[in-house]
Parts: structure tokens; sequence; C-alpha cells
């Protein structure tokens, strides 16, 4: 009997889905089709054994290419709830790989609301499974740190912290704190250095620094390593920073000193509502 009431309130569910969503999630109205979207992303993580699969997810896939910003946002806001839950990423590796490629696109979107959320879904997709995100997708993202749009950058700034910052040694823990040159800062302050030099926007380290600042505080704020690095001798069989890294690093320094003093973004960061051209 419990199956057979099961089975009942599934056809019921179906026949609500096959009368009113299908038809309405292509609605000429955008808050309708909005409004599909967003109810199909609680209905997925409520009940992911019966929504969450291919045959539900293609429709969220599809209505990320809306002409509509908000129903774009409803999308990945709705997608960012199921990527969160990661005892669910198993039933969306399928959806994963065959509309990557458009989440990465739409960090470029004309909405900067919907660019943010884009970078933010991909932060908890590489949080998921490192091996998903190539690394020219990853490039992708990397670059944003420069944007002249604060919230932007500063969702690019986490996924970078996220990639190339957030592992520790586990010889790291356990041990008496070190400090200087020794700190467990001291590969990270240098992986900053080599990431600033190679985007070649060697004139916007302000821009880098104010990116990772919320995300990276006590990293950016480790003068006393950045000091050793710049002023004692390598230790055995470390490579030397080289006069140009060596000058990043100060300016680096000096960025983020300015940035503890002055606590607000460099001249040129706004947070206006569109993106200009590509």
């Amino acid at each position: 009997q419990l199956q057979e009431n099961q089975d009942e309130i599934e056809n019921m569910m179906n026949a609500i889905f096959k009368g009113v969503f299908v038809h309405r999630y292509r609605d000429a109205i955008a808050e309708i089709r909005a409004i599909c979207i967003e109810e199909i992303g609680i209905w997925m993580k409520m009940y992911s054994d019966a929504f969450l699969n291919d045959s539900y997810l293609k429709y969220v896939g599809w209505t990320m290419h809306d002409k509509q910003g908000e129903v774009r946002l409803k999308c990945l806001t709705a997608l960012q709830g199921l990527y969160y839950n990661k005892e669910l990423n198993s039933k969306l590796e399928l959806f994963t790989s065959r509309f990557k490629d458009r989440i990465v696109s739409m960090t470029l979107d004309k909405e900067y609301d919907v660019a943010v959320q884009a970078i933010k879904l991909l932060t908890l997709v590489l949080q998921s499974s490192e091996e998903v995100l190539t690394a020219e997708d990853c490039e992708n993202v990397y670059h944003l740190v420069y944007s002249a749009h604060r919230p932007v950058a500063v969702a690019a700034g986490e996924f970078l912290y996220k990639k190339l910052f957030s592992r520790r040694d586990p010889e790291d823990d356990g041990i008496i704190k070190r400090r200087g040159r020794q700190s467990p800062n001291a590969n990270l302050v240098k992986t900053l250095v080599f990431f600033f030099l190679e985007s070649e926007l060697h004139e916007h380290a302000a821009y880098l620094v104010d990116s990772m600042w919320d995300c990276a505080t006590d990293l950016l704020k480790d003068w006393e390593c950045m000091n050793s690095l710049l002023l004692e001798e390598p230790l055995n069989g470390e490579e030397p920073l080289t006069d140009r890294q060596e000058s990043a690093l100060i300016e680096i320094m000096l960025c983020t000193i300015r940035q503890a003093a002055e606590c607000h973004p460099p001249v040129g960061r706004g947070t206006g509502k569109r993106v200009g051209t590509k």
C-alpha cells in the first residue's frame, strides 16, 4: 500500500511537471521563467532521488542561455544549492561536463550579478572536484581579479585563493609556528609573486591585492615573511628570488600596506551594474 501511495504521488508530481513546468519554463514573462527555475532547484534539493537527474537538470542548463539576466541568475543560484551539498556531487557529473563551458562563459556576462554568481558556482565546482576544470577554464577566471568591478574581482580572488593558495602542507600542522622565511606563508607569498608576474599586468598590483583582501588577509598582512624573503639569505636548496621577482614582491607589499591603512579599493574599481565589452 505504501508503494502504491508513493507511485500515485510520483504520478501526480509528474503530471504537474509535464502539465505546468514544461510549458512555463519558456513563458513569455521572464518573472515566471525565473520562478520555474528557482522551484526546480528547490525540488532537486528536497527530493534528489526523483528530481536530481539529467532529465530535469537539462532544463536548468538550457535556461542558462535565457536572454533575461534575472533568469540566468536563478539558474546559477539553483545550481549553487546543489553543488554546495557534497553528497549530491556524483549525480551532477554529467551535467557539469555538458554545461561547464557555458558556466565559464557566464563569468563574462554583461550583467555583473550574473558574472559574480557564475564565479561563485565555479568555486563550488572546484571544491567538489579539481579535475573537472581545465587549466584554460581556471585562467579565464583568474584574469578577472583585475576587473574594474569589485564584486566580480573579489569572487575571482576567492576562486584563485581556493585553487592556488588554500592547500596546506601536512608538515605545517603540529609544528611550532615558524615565522619569517620559514613560515608556511613563504611559499604562498612566492606563488602570489609568480602569479602576478605571469599575468603580465604589473602596474595593477593594487587590484590583485584588493581582490584577495577578504579571503587572504592573513597572508597579505604577513609583512614579516615578506621582509624575510627580501632581506635574508635563501635556505639550503631554496631558489633565491630574481631582481624582477623582488621588485614585484616590494610592489605587492606596498599595496598591502596601503590597503591596510586606507581601507578602500584602488582608484578605478567600482560596483557599477553593467560590464563593459569583453
